[in-house]
């Protein structure tokens, strides 16, 4: 999720709009919700700075707009925390046991959601269990959904659209 997405997220979130969020980092009034729009857009990226004025204004941690970030366990934490507004994931406890999981109410993206859950533990197991090798877990996960036989993917609606694209061009 790219800076733009994470800002018009947090801003609706908050129940914000353009002008009044551009105004609070001290844009003029004329052109605040179009600066904000840019930025939201990706047509623009905000600079540092602003970043950490949207940020304040927001009530957000500046690391809360950045892209995912896994090389800090910060920034770790902020891309856990995106996939949890975006994906259904959620943080809990099983038998006292600090767990991610899936939240059922969130319809098509848990379902979505727990078929590439479902497919990631069953390979899980086959390494546990000695089916498979580390090096074809690997393999797996780095080509997934390519070489998932578990058939429980789903692709991206891009994905699929790309797809139906190349096999109507292939049928001449």
């Amino acid at each position: 999720m790219a800076i733009g997405e994470r800002i018009r997220f947090i801003r609706n979130l908050r129940g914000m709009t353009q002008k009044w969020l551009g105004m609070a980092i001290g844009f003029d009034e004329k052109t605040a919700d179009v600066r904000m729009a840019q930025y939201e857009s990706g047509t623009r990226t905000p600079k540092e700075n602003y970043v950490a004025d949207i940020a304040n204004a927001l009530d957000v941690s500046p690391k809360a707009l950045d892209l995912p970030n896994i090389e800090s366990y910060v920034g770790l934490a902020h891309t856990l925390f995106a996939l949890e507004d975006l994906y259904a994931i959620q943080i809990g406890k099983i038998d006292g046991e600090v767990c991610l999981r899936l939240d059922k109410t969130k319809g098509t993206t848990y379902l979505s959601m727990f078929d590439i859950f479902h497919a990631w533990s069953e390979m899980a197991e086959k390494l546990k269990s000695g089916e498979i090798t580390k090096t074809e877990y690997d393999q797996w996960r780095y080509r997934y959904p390519e070489l998932d036989a578990t058939g429980q993917w789903v692709k991206i609606p891009s994905e699929e659209l790309s797809d139906a694209i190349v096999k109507e061009l292939n049928k001449d």
